[in-house]
């Protein structure tokens, strides 16, 4: 088995507000993250797919095409947005890193051909804090 780690970059905005909870309480908990006014992050990807190499181009997946599936299925779904009220794929969730997570996994294993697995998604929200992600 061959892993293959691509690393994209994005930035968006987002909060940490529990609609269930008082004010007081989602500052408690949450605290400048729960500001009324957002906050953004500069956010690293990591996306890690594994599988055995082609013969005839010795590849587990062209990078070209991995690229291509994360920049359509996750950046411009993602990039400069707000979490909160822009991702279709964040409705209804908390906007923490960890569902961010998962919820790019669900993005790109739904279109990844059928020979390729993946293995982890990692997601640093600042570069001492990230999340890795390996799926059910």
């Amino acid at each position: 088995m061959v892993y293959l780690t691509r690393v994209e970059h994005f930035n968006a905005a987002h909060k940490l507000f529990n609609p269930a909870w008082s004010r007081q309480k989602n500052e408690d908990v949450f605290g400048k993250c729960a500001n009324e006014n957002w906050h953004g992050h500069n956010y690293e990807l990591y996306v890690t797919i594994k599988g055995q190499p082609d013969p005839e181009t010795g590849f587990v997946l062209d990078v070209k095409k991995l690229s291509g599936i994360i920049k359509e299925q996750v950046l411009e779904k993602l990039d400069h947005l707000n979490l909160n009220v822009d991702v279709d794929f964040m409705q209804g969730k908390m906007c923490s890193t960890e569902n961010l997570a998962i919820g790019i996994w669900e993005q790109l294993e739904q279109v990844l051909p059928e020979d390729v697995q993946l293995h982890c998604v990692k997601l640093y929200e600042t570069p001492r804090i990230f999340v890795e992600y390996y799926g059910k």
